[in-house]
C-alpha cells in the first residue's frame, strides 16, 4: 500500500478546500471520512471507580501492567480478580481484559485461554460493559488461531464471514457489523480467493443499515491484489447508493496503483454525473504518479466543458506534484483561462512548488499593467508566502507606480520575518511621498517585534 495519502493529509486534514470556489489552500473533502475501517477494540481499561471494592487495588495494578504492555502479568492479575472476588463490580469486565492481554501476548495456548475467558463472560455476564468489544475480539482471536492451522477456528470464521452477506434484522447493529468485519478480515488473510466472492456479496447488499458494512468491505477488497480487485472497486464506485461507499471505492482505486486502476478512474471521471465523485477521482489520479495520470489531470485542468470546481481540483493537484513540466503547463494555462478564480488557483498552485522560475513569473505578473489588479495582488501575496527573493520583492517597489500594488507590497513585506523587509518598511515610512502609504508602513511596523521598528515609532511620536 502506498502512503502518499499521509503526505496529502498533512495538507489536507488541512481544513479548507483546494478546489472550492470560496478559496482556501487545501482539500480535506477529497479524502474519504473513514479510511481504515478496522474494528477499534477497547485497549485501555477504564480508570478505577470503586475505592471501597475489595478488588480495587488489584484492578489498579492489573490496569497499570496492561498499560505498560506487561501482558503476562496483566492477564494473571485480571484472572485473580475474577477468581478471588467473584462479586466485585470489576469482575464482569475482568474476563475481557484478561482475554485482551492474552491475545496481545499471542501464544497459541494464550489465544485458546483467551477464547475460553470470553465464552465464560458471555455465559455469566452477558450485559458486561465490554461485551460489545468481546465478540469482535473473539473473532479476531479465532482468525489468529485459524492462521495457525486450527480447523475449528477457521470454520467459525468462515461461517461468520458468510453471515455478512445477509441482512440480520430490521435493527441496525454496529456490534454485529464489527464481528462480521473481523471475520471477513480474518478470512481474507487466510484465503483471499475464498473471501473475495463473499465481499462482493456484501457490497451487493442494499438492505437498511448495510452501508456501514459496505464501507468497511471496500477497504478489505483494496487490501488484496486479485484479478477482480479493480473491477469490484470500479463497480462499487459507479453503482453503490451510499456516497461514502462510492468515495472510498474511488480512493482505494488510487492505492491499487495499476494502469488498469488509472483507466477505471478515468472512466469514472468521464461518466460520473456526481461532481463530488469527479473531484474524488481527480484526487485519486493525483496520487498515481504515472505519465497517463498526469495527462488526465492536465486534460481536466484545461477542459472548458468541465465544471470550474472540477477544473480547480485538477489545477490544485498538478501544483502539488512539484514538477517543472507541470509548472510550465500551468504558466501557459494561465494565459488561456478566462475565469478569475481559475486564474487565481493557477497562481496559488505555482506558489506551492517553491520554484524560482515560478516566483519570477509571479513577480512579472504583479507589475504587468495589462493584468487584472486583483490577480497582480494575489501573485504578490503568494510569491511573498512561498519564499520569493526579498531582494527582488524590495526592488519591485521602484518598478511600479501603482498605489494598490505598493500597498500590497507593504503588506507582503510585513508578513516576512526578514531584516530586509523591516528595512524596506522603515525606508517607506521615512521617505515615501504618499502619506497613505507611509501610514500603512507605520501600521505594520507597529506590529513588528524588531527593535528598530520600535525606535522609529518612538522617533515619529517625539517629532
Amino acid at each position: 500500500m502506498r502512503t502518499t495519502l499521509l503526505m496529502t493529509c498533512v495538507a489536507l486534514v488541512l481544513g479548507g478546500t483546494a478546489g472550492g470556489r470560496n478559496g482556501g489552500t487545501s482539500d480535506a473533502s477529497t479524502v474519504p471520512g473513514s479510511l481504515v475501517p478496522s474494528v477499534r477494540l477497547s485497549a485501555v481499561p477504564p480508570s478505577p471507580r470503586a475505592e471501597d471494592d475489595p478488588a480495587d487495588s488489584l484492578y489498579r495494578t492489573a490496569r497499570q501492567a496492561l498499560n505498560h504492555n506487561d501482558y503476562s502479568r496483566a492477564a494473571e492479575l485480571f484472572r485473580q480478580i475474577r477468581e478471588k472476588y467473584p462479586k466485585s463490580q470489576y469482575t464482569p469486565d475482568a474476563y475481557y481484559w484478561e482475554a485482551f492481554a492474552l491475545y496481545r501476548k499471542g501464544g497459541e495456548d494464550d489465544l485458546k485461554t483467551a477464547l475460553k475467558a470470553l465464552e465464560v463472560q458471555a455465559q455469566r455476564y452477558p450485559k458486561a460493559g465490554t461485551r460489545s468489544d468481546a465478540e469482535p475480539l473473539a473473532t479476531r482471536i479465532r482468525g489468529a488461531l485459524a492462521k495457525r492451522g486450527d480447523a475449528g477456528a477457521a470454520e467459525s470464521v468462515a461461517t461468520q464471514a458468510q453471515a455478512a452477506t445477509k441482512a440480520s434484522s430490521s435493527q441496525c447493529s454496529e456490534d454485529d457489523d464489527d464481528t462480521r468485519i473481523e471475520a471477513l478480515n480474518a478470512l481474507l488473510q487466510m484465503d483471499a480467493e475464498r473471501a473475495m466472492p463473499i465481499l462482493k456479496k456484501v457490497l451487493a447488499r442494499r438492505d437498511n443499515c448495510s452501508e456501514i458494512l459496505r464501507r468497511k468491505a471496500v477497504f478489505l477488497v483494496s487490501q488484496k491484489r486479485t484479478a477482480e480487485t479493480e473491477a469490484i472497486l470500479l463497480g462499487t464506485a459507479r453503482n453503490d447508493p451510499d456516497e461514502e461507499v462510492r468515495e472510498q471505492a474511488v480512493f482505494w482505486l488510487s492505492q491499487v496503483g495499476t494502469e488498469t486502476a488509472v483507466s477505471a478512474l478515468d472512466s469514472i471521471l468521464r461518466t460520473a454525473k456526481d461532481e463530488e465523485i469527479q473531484k474524488k477521482a481527480l484526487f485519486a489520479i493525483s496520487q498515481m504518479h504515472s505519465e497517463r495520470a498526469g495527462k488526465i489531470l492536465k486534460d481536466y485542468a484545461e477542459r472548458a466543458d468541465a465544471s470550474p470546481e472540477v477544473q480547480e481540483q485538477a489545477i490544485f493537484w498538478l501544483g502539488q506534484q512539484h514538477s517543472a513540466e507541470n509548472a510550465a503547463f500551468l504558466r501557459d494555462l494561465y494565459k488561456r483561462l478566462k475565469d478569475p478564480e481559475l486564474k487565481e488557483k493557477v497562481i496559488f498552485s505555482l506558489s506551492q512548488m517553491n520554484d524560482q522560475a515560478n516566483n519570477r513569473w509571479m513577480l512579472d505578473l504583479a507589475i504587468d499593467e495589462k493584468e487584472d489588479i486583483e490577480m497582480r495582488k494575489k501573485a504578490l501575496f503568494w510569491v511573498g508566502q512561498s519564499g520569493g527573493s526579498m531582494a527582488e520583492l524590495t526592488a519591485l517597489w521602484a518598478r511600479t507606480k501603482d498605489s494598490e500594488i505598493k500597498e500590497q507590497l507593504i503588506f507582503v513585506y510585513s508578513q516576512r520575518n526578514d531584516k530586509a523587509a523591516v528595512d524596506k518598511l522603515i525606508e517607506i515610512a521615512k521617505t515615501e511621498p504618499d502619506k497613505e502609504l507611509r501610514k500603512k508602513a507605520i501600521f505594520w511596523l507597529s506590529q513588528s517585534h524588531d527593535p528598530r521598528a520600535a525606535q522609529l515609532l518612538q522617533e515619529i511620536i517625539e517629532q
